[in-house]
């Protein structure tokens, strides 16, 4: 089975800015590519789309199939990666290519081996990597966590519902923070957020306070700071309050992310910005 939008022009003004490729396999063989999705990108739009099954070679295993729900009945016939491969290097080769996680790089490169093809180098951006980076404060990471705190349309292990869901983890993360792909692309190392110093004085002189939501030096941290407050880089057994923020961008998350569980488990105090502005005041 293939997908449309194929209105691609390699090299033209309709070559994406990023393609998407996501792979589904029929055992622990990291080769064994039973499914493969591409999706590409412009203008943080979705250009074109391909899928196909292929015949991976393979053994099917149970496990692998309760994932996808793909068995050796339904890729009977169809292409195997040798017969796929100068359409899928097509699409990807000597671009932008964004995988979540880098397994569906290794299992290119391990099918590529094994079928005796030519391998597919592109510039390669882990999407996890920039989820990470955009959304710190996410107690996971996982694609079918990402799309439901986003907000999109998800199928998980479908590789084309994958490849198009990671796509739009880009895209909304470019939205988020301004960076466009050459940022994501280079090497970062962000400096820590300093903590402001408490005030010597203040009606919260002796509270160490960790803020959910926020850097450490954000005016909540500051004002907390200026009334004698020492705010923490994460709830620890020295924390005496936890913050949530009213910005906090884990919605119903926000009860599962790793501080307010250990909040709950230490039995420290967890109040909302409101309430820590009130004590202020």
């Amino acid at each position: 089975m293939t997908g449309g939008l194929e209105t691609e022009q390699a090299g033209g003004i309709d070559a994406p800015d990023f393609v998407v490729v996501d792979v589904e396999t029929s055992c622990s063989q990291v080769s064994s590519i039973c499914q493969i999705g591409i999706v590409g990108f412009k203008d943080g739009r979705e250009t074109f789309a391909y899928e196909t099954l292929l015949d991976p070679c393979d053994r099917f295993s149970s496990f692998n199939t309760r994932i996808h729900g793909i068995t050796a009945d339904h890729v009977m016939g169809a292409p195997t990666f040798a017969d796929a491969h100068a359409i899928i290097a097509g699409h990807l080769s000597g671009r932008i290519t964004v995988a979540h996680s880098l397994f569906d790089k290794g299992a290119l490169a391990a099918a590529c081996l094994i079928h005796q093809r030519d391998p597919i180098e592109a510039t390669w951006l882990d999407s996890v990597r920039v989820a990470k980076r955009a959304w710190p404060d996410l107690p996971s990471h996982r694609l079918n966590v990402l799309t439901d705190f986003l907000g999109l349309p998800h199928k998980h292990h479908d590789a084309l519902s994958d490849a198009r869901a990671a796509g739009m983890v880009i895209v909304r993360a470019m939205e988020h923070t301004g960076m466009d792909l050459a940022g994501w692309l280079a090497p970062s190392n962000p400096p820590r957020a300093k903590a402001p110093i408490p005030s010597a004085d203040g009606p919260l002189k002796g509270e160490r306070i960790a803020i959910l939501g926020q850097a450490r030096n954000s005016a909540l941290a500051r004002q907390l700071a200026d009334a004698g407050a020492r705010i923490m880089a994460s709830v620890g057994t020295t924390t005496t309050r936890l913050v949530i923020s009213n910005d906090q961008p884990f919605g119903r998350f926000v009860t599962a992310h790793a501080d307010y569980r250990r909040a709950r488990e230490l039995t420290i105090e967890i109040v909302s910005e409101d309430d820590a502005w009130r004590r202020i005041d």
